[in-house]
């Protein structure tokens, strides 16, 4: 079944100042910034420059025999490219050469030269290409954590999922639609981990997945120049109308204690939430010592306490 519930739209602000975010980024909600200078990037980046400044760089790339990602089943292999043969392929809609078929697709998520050690950043990675993109000066620059460079095919649509610092997703290339849902929405949204299950979220499986369609929806189309700003916990979905090309900022919008400093990825959840998670486990593991019916009621009566305490002091 297709959503049946509107999504609503995505503010679009112009002539957005540093002072003037500080009040968009308290209000913890999406919002689209239109205008701002992200330098020669928008003009330059065709195909054939990416080529030619990216050269001969070896990237790691998943390749997908289907438009929609399934990080949770793996339904992608990862391989390794060129950058210029990756720019070549993604930018084409049927490949001569190929892994799967000539019309799989293709995802680069940029990684740090190391990434056991070293977060990704254009600026390192791709120094030549990072000479004409400008990120918005909009926090403070010790609390830059990570920016990184993708690259998807046309038709390209990557899992829900959420992440733990805010970003701006700056869309260079392209048009992008995002469908965003809030973090109150995670009930229904039928969770593994960070990522959604539901990987059709225009059609819905009613019978697989019938609480999603409650998931509270936000929708947006990106064009060239467009920076989204995406807060923390907000789960998005991206599809890739066309060749797209884009850069994620993400910076530390809270105290350096609660993130973990080993995570070069920058997607571990806080500390502190992997502390109760840990707890939790331990807690489910302890109720299956209990007979079925003990354990349900237990179980319910653990749920109950959570939702009491933690979920009304963390909205007094």
């Amino acid at each position: 079944m297709t959503c049946s519930k509107k999504p609503k739209s995505v503010d679009i602000l112009f002539d957005v100042t540093k002072d003037s975010f500080e009040d968009i980024s308290s209000n913890r909600k999406p919002v689209v910034l239109r205008g701002l200078d992200i330098g020669e990037c928008k003009e330059k980046w065709t195909p054939e420059y990416l080529s030619e400044e990216g050269g001969s760089k070896e990237v790691k790339i998943h390749v997908s025999k289907t438009p929609q990602m399934d990080f949770i089943n793996k339904n992608f292999m990862y391989r390794s490219l060129l950058f210029s043969e990756l720019v070549k392929r993604a930018s084409t809609q049927k490949q001569e050469d190929f892994f799967i078929d000539e019309t799989e697709k293709y995802y680069l998520r940029a990684l740090g030269d190391d990434p056991r050690k070293d977060i990704a950043d254009v600026r390192v990675q791709f120094p030549s290409l990072a000479k004409d993109i400008r990120f918005p000066d909009f926090y403070p620059e010790e609390r830059f954590f990570s920016s990184v460079f993708r690259i998807a095919s046309p038709g390209l649509q990557l899992w829900t999922h959420y992440d733990v610092m805010d970003n701006f997703l700056i869309q260079v290339q392209g048009k992008k639609r995002v469908v965003l849902f809030s973090p109150q929405s995670v009930d229904y949204l039928y969770m593994h981990g960070d990522k959604s299950e539901v990987l059709d979220i225009d059609n819905i499986d009613e019978d697989k997945y019938p609480l999603f369609n409650k998931a509270d929806r936000y929708e947006v189309y990106l064009e060239p120049g467009d920076v989204l700003f995406i807060p923390a916990l907000w789960f998005h979905n991206v599809i890739s109308l066309e060749f797209g090309v884009a850069v994620n900022v993400f910076w530390k919008h809270l105290d350096d204690k609660f993130y973990d400093n080993k995570d070069t990825y920058g997607n571990k959840d806080l500390l502190p939430a992997y502390r109760a998670n840990q707890i939790i486990d331990r807690a489910i593991k302890t109720l299956d010592e209990l007979p079925e019916e003990y354990k349900d009621f237990y179980a319910r009566c653990a749920i109950d306490r959570i939702k009491k305490k933690a979920l009304t002091s963390s909205t007094t």
